[in-house]
């Protein structure tokens, strides 16, 4: 069975720094939670030029920062200033406390980027971050982004999920990636593919628990993100965003109130000086 998912209606709107909450358990009817297995929340952002998140503790979420278009300049209290691009991947995994901000310069272009939020296996782990620049991409080509502690990808988190991400040119068609006995979930990024006689178009998502090969064909040219996700993985739910923010916003939109969600449920403080989401219920 392949489940879609339109593009999310929850969306978190403060002007300058708008969020699309696209919760992957939403795409199967009926099931109990808002992430699916070890992927808790993928956050489609958008930053407007000189735009300023201001320090901020994540706890116990592992936080991927994948950035196509624009750039995101992130600072911490360890590391310093780091800068992600389309040729640069970041991952945070928080553990216990990591404090860190973001922002755009105004003379960046609008940035456009996914914040992806795992859920780890344990809490309270060693605080990290991993920032390096990203292998070129291959048309048409699968390339393996992120994936458990220890395997085989440049970058890891702390549970049994792996990121690969692939530019498909127009008609080009591929595979859906798989691990033996796992589920898939995928997210189109931009353009549009079609699977199983289904048109995905940007910003939709599809998840399949079928050990089946699933084919994707590129309706126009697409970049697509892909997940192999072990639904069986033991998982943590303190997350500060990944759990504790998304379920919030779940919540709310049960009670058919997503509307006064993006009117402002999450407020903005110290408009001056910087923006802080804090989720108000």
């Amino acid at each position: 069975m392949l489940y879609k998912a339109e593009r999310t209606p929850l969306v978190v709107d403060q002007g300058k720094f708008v969020v699309h909450a696209a919760m992957p358990g939403l795409n199967i009817p009926g099931h109990p939670d808002h992430g699916y297995g070890p992927l808790a929340l993928i956050a489609e952002s958008f930053k407007a030029p000189d735009t300023w998140i201001k320090m901020h503790e994540h706890v116990q979420d592992e936080i991927i920062s994948y950035v196509p278009h624009g750039v995101m300049r992130h600072d911490d209290r360890t590391t310093g200033k780091l800068i992600t691009d389309a040729d640069h991947l970041m991952v945070m995994n928080a553990g216990r406390s990591f404090w860190h901000e973001e922002r755009t310069l105004a003379g960046d272009p609008p940035l456009r980027m996914l914040q992806i939020f795992v859920r780890p296996h344990t809490l309270d782990l060693e605080p990290r971050i991993q920032h390096q620049p990203l292998a070129a991409p291959e048309p048409n080509q699968w390339r393996h982004l992120v994936g458990p502690e220890g395997g085989a990808a440049p970058f890891f988190v702390r549970n049994d999920i792996d990121l690969h991400d692939i530019h498909l040119e127009a008609d080009a068609s591929t595979a859906l990636t798989h691990r033996p006995g796992l589920s898939r979930y995928c997210f189109v990024y931009s353009g549009s593919v079609e699977a199983n006689g289904t048109r995905f178009d940007q910003s939709e998502s599809g998840l399949t628990t079928d050990p089946a090969e699933l084919v994707l064909r590129a309706v126009e040219p697409a970049l697509v993100v892909a997940f192999v996700i072990n639904p069986e993985a033991g998982i943590t739910r303190g997350g500060t965003i990944g759990d504790g923010a998304a379920r919030f916003v779940a919540k709310a939109a049960q009670r058919s109130v997503a509307g006064s969600i993006a009117g402002g449920s999450y407020r903005s403080e110290h408009q001056e000086d910087g923006t802080e989401c804090h989720p108000r219920g």
